[in-house]
């Protein structure tokens, strides 16, 4: 998504989002291997793009990408209170509380930012009751 965004502001965000996520990979590999679990191969990092380079019709819009962002954010806080849940070691369930809170702390900022943007766009409120209900 790093390589369809044009909004600076979100181009940072996915920058520092990344740069964590990077933190997050080490420490997790760091545990495995004192653990002695073998780590599988890892792809190679996806080459910088240019945003003109991409056609029109093929690129992600700014608010899509921070709608997907949103949505991997809350899938990730979710796996990592599983694996808070299921731990049994303090150390492992400590850990992912830690990648628990930064996922939650990432999610307010993107939705100051969606709302900021104009991004967010809320569903209409129904204030008045609908006449003969009941």
């Amino acid at each position: 998504m790093l390589n369809h965004t044009g909004d600076e502001d979100l181009r940072n965000f996915i920058e520092d989002l990344i740069k964590t996520g990077k933190q997050e990979e080490e420490q997790i590999e760091r545990l495995l291997k004192e653990n002695g679990v073998a780590l599988p191969p890892t792809p190679p990092e996806r080459p910088v793009a240019n945003l003109e380079s991409i056609p029109v019709g093929a690129r992600f819009n700014d608010s899509e990408i921070a709608i997907s962002i949103a949505r991997d954010l809350t899938t990730g806080m979710v796996a990592c209170s599983q694996a808070m849940g299921g731990s049994i070691r303090e150390d492992i369930g400590m850990m992912y509380g830690q990648f628990h809170i930064k996922k939650a702390q990432a999610g307010t900022t993107l939705l100051r930012m969606q709302k900021e943007k104009g991004w967010l766009v809320p569903p209409p409120l129904h204030i008045q009751e609908p006449v003969g209900a009941f």
